[in-house]
């Protein structure tokens, strides 16, 4: 008999995990081996209880999936994370892959398309949801048109360029999507991919890096 994959399910909504912990209860293989309401709660509860999968989130209250993610990668190794979201935009998916989650499937998925796809990333494999993966795989196979010489950040796209170059002028988000003529909620997600793109955790890293190379002055 294969032994049981223990999960941990980290979503700011009860009813959520609620359903996903019946679900699993359902099937054999699987336990619930604790729930997380945060980011911050998630990381605490992965290293504490040391799951083979953590089932996470995107958008949570104080520290997000992706961040989490990232340091649950970082603190417990052998953890594997799941994102299970209603986010599907390519910023978001890219992120939270280069933060080291295994996979990434949308809310709504069928009883057996999670079952499976935990049991996917417990085996080392990446798994994908349906439409996403074919964009992923599109993204990497496509080669990045070349960058003039004279741009400090080619991997920044030109929304991102003019995101970084406010922040790095001291702007706050609000005042970036003013500017822009962009919603504060799309300055944000930009923003996390920034981050990822430049390899920094924060704002501060990402201002010092940006005026680093002339930018914001």
């Amino acid at each position: 008999m294969p032994p049981v994959i223990r999960v941990l399910i980290a979503d700011d909504h009860p009813v959520v995990r609620r359903g996903l912990g019946a679900l699993l209860s359902t099937v054999d293989g699987f336990e619930v081996v604790g729930e997380a309401t945060d980011g911050a709660e998630a990381v605490r509860e992965a290293q504490l209880l040391r799951p083979d999968v953590v089932l996470m989130d995107v958008r949570m209250p104080d520290l997000d999936g992706v961040e989490a993610t990232r340091r649950i990668r970082k603190a417990v190794p052998d953890t594997h994370v799941l994102m299970l979201t209603m986010y599907d935009d390519d910023a978001t998916v890219f992120t939270a892959m280069q933060a080291g989650a295994r996979g990434y499937l949308l809310k709504g998925a069928e009883q057996d398309d999670i079952t499976d796809a935990i049991r996917a990333v417990v085996r080392g494999q990446a798994i994908f949801g349906p439409g996403i993966a074919s964009r992923v795989l599109g993204y990497f196979s496509t080669p990045p048109a070349p960058a003039p010489a004279s741009d400090p950040f080619p991997e920044l796209t030109s929304r991102e360029r003019d995101i970084l170059e406010l922040l790095a002028a001291g702007k706050r988000t609000s005042a970036i999507a003013s500017a822009l003529f962009l919603s504060p909620k799309t300055v944000s997600n930009n923003l996390t991919s920034i981050f990822a793109k430049l390899e920094v955790a924060d704002r501060a890293e990402a201002i010092i890096r940006a005026r680093e190379q002339g930018l914001g002055t």
